[in-house]
């Protein structure tokens, strides 16, 4: 195992990599803006060194710097987290030329596939179905329009080097075109530094689900499971749940099949995930393949307990990949809640500032990746997260039920954040029911007022539902084991890393 390593990040994720590392005997380095020289993550590592000014441009994206801090430090590796250069092929290709390992896909496979469109086409071309769009790059409105015709209205325009909602923009007429267009390339511009544009079919309240991938060599591909990621706004995630309450375990097993060969057709290795879009008839359609760890990595290692981060830096050590399909047993159910700093009654605006206090939530079978604590500053420069609130349960009611105990615990104040949201969220019927796609927030929202304060009483009675027994000899939900079933499948299967779930409370 690597002897050190330096985190290319900031906040809640740059903390997570470094509780992994430390669990392993790894030492760690961290890297700090100005208005992050109080940051968590920056007093947990064993060295900390400044990176510049706020802006990314000057600091977290400053691919010498980081390089310069890394041969200083004597780091032997480098984790870029997510966001920022995770997905740079000119940050692996640096990193690799300083004679450091980069954690995650080499340079020359983040430059085979950088295009999203050209890897649509390479999987396309191998049998797994795509959504039907351009075959390469706009070059101009005029060749927008012919895609267009060819295609029809409804359509999606999407950037072709990048993700995470940027430069995305739904078109219904030919008149928005030419102004869409203008919009999403200086979006995807300024979020990826290229401004290549692509049309693709725009399909009516669909979900969105993808397969979390590990990817070793010699062609040793595993697959986690599937996240339904279809509560969204405005395309960016706000909340995830492993398994999908619509995926059969027959759909299931062609899902992760699918995106099996996805990442084998593209030379993938590493963590990574494949993602897809379900219609409204059962139809899946591959998007595109991050090529980093994501956001929502938790709940995949709260179903499976196999430490993702520890199998990153596994496999980037040369230690190739030491689980086999079978040995990987997903049982229960797991939501992931983003908790952003952001003010729901000002149409979602940044609220960065001051947390003037900070109370995590202290349930059993909840996990919180955050670097709040009281005090702490939340920089107007970058990504609004400032928490990753997950729930576990034998079954989905069960970790709803925990979901919802824990957003009523968690105290976050100083600025304003996306709780209450969550809140509703958890308690929309149509949610409850797994019966969502991902325009349901968007419809939501469209009446939205924040949820009314939660009597001690309903706390206590919700508290009481939440934390009661689980029947033993559970049924299997959708394909999936009772906790009980969880417990027995860890003591037999030797080989799973069952890393540490920082699980706050326990």
């Amino acid at each position: 195992m690597f002897r050190k390593i330096l985190i290319a990040n900031r906040g809640e994720i740059a903390l997570r990599i470094m509780r992994t590392c430390r669990r392993l005997g790894v030492k760690t380095v961290a890297v700090y803006s100005e208005p992050d020289a109080t940051s968590k993550h920056v007093f947990y590592a064993d060295e900390a060194y400044s990176i510049g000014p706020g802006e990314p441009s000057q600091s977290y994206l400053n691919i010498p710097k980081i390089i310069e801090i890394a041969r200083k430090s004597g780091a032997e590796s480098v984790h870029p987290g997510y966001g920022f250069l995770a997905e740079n092929p000119s940050l692996a290709r640096a990193v690799e030329e300083a004679g450091i390992v980069f954690v995650g896909p080499r340079a020359k496979v983040l430059s085979r596939i950088a295009s999203k469109l050209e890897a649509k086409k390479r999987v396309s071309e191998n049998g797994v179905l795509a959504i039907p769009g351009s075959t390469k790059e706009l070059e101009s409105v005029e060749e927008a329009e012919r895609e267009v015709q060819r295609i029809g209205y409804p359509v999606l325009l999407k950037a072709a080097y990048g993700g995470g909602g940027r430069g995305m923009r739904v078109i219904r007429k030919p008149s928005e075109l030419r102004r869409m267009m203008e919009i999403a390339s200086t979006e995807a511009k300024s979020g990826f530094g290229r401004s290549g544009l692509y049309v693709e079919k725009y399909l009516e309240s669909p979900r969105h689900i993808e397969v979390q991938v590990l990817c070793g060599p010699h062609g040793k591909n595993v697959h986690l499971g599937e996240r339904e990621c279809s509560m969204q706004r405005r395309y960016q995630k706000i909340l995830e749940e492993t398994p999908s309450p619509v995926v059969t375990p027959k759909e299931r097993k062609r899902l992760c099949r699918l995106a099996l060969k996805a990442a084998s057709t593209l030379g993938y290795e590493n963590a990574g995930t494949v993602e897809f879009v379900r219609s409204k008839t059962g139809e899946y359609y591959y998007m595109e393949l991050n090529k980093r760890i994501q956001v929502e990595h938790l709940i995949t290692e709260l179903v499976t307990r196999v430490d993702i981060v520890e199998q990153q830096l596994r496999i980037s050590n040369g230690e190739g990949l030491d689980l086999s399909q079978n040995e990987i047993v997903p049982a229960g159910w797991a939501f992931n809640c983003r908790i952003n700093a952001e003010d729901p009654e000002k149409s979602f605006a940044p609220s960065p500032g001051r947390v003037t206090k900070y109370q995590a939530p202290s349930p059993q079978w909840v996990r919180v990746d955050t670097a709040l604590y009281d005090g702490c500053y939340v920089p107007e420069f970058y990504d609004s997260l400032i928490a990753k609130l997950a729930s576990y349960g034998s079954n989905r009611m069960e970790a709803i039920q925990w979901m919802r105990f824990a957003l009523e615990e968690m105290v976050v104040e100083g600025v304003k954040t996306t709780i209450p949201v969550h809140k509703t969220i958890m308690d929309h019927p149509s949610f409850v029911k797994g019966k969502y796609h991902t325009q349901l927030l968007e419809e939501i929202l469209l009446s939205w007022k924040p949820t009314s304060e939660v009597s001690l009483e309903e706390t206590a009675a919700a508290y009481l539902i939440a934390t009661r027994a689980p029947p033993e000899g559970l049924a299997e939900q959708n394909g999936r084991r009772s906790a009980t079933g969880w417990t027995k499948s860890l003591k037999s299967s030797e080989g799973i890393s069952k890393g540490p779930l920082y699980i706050e409370g326990l």
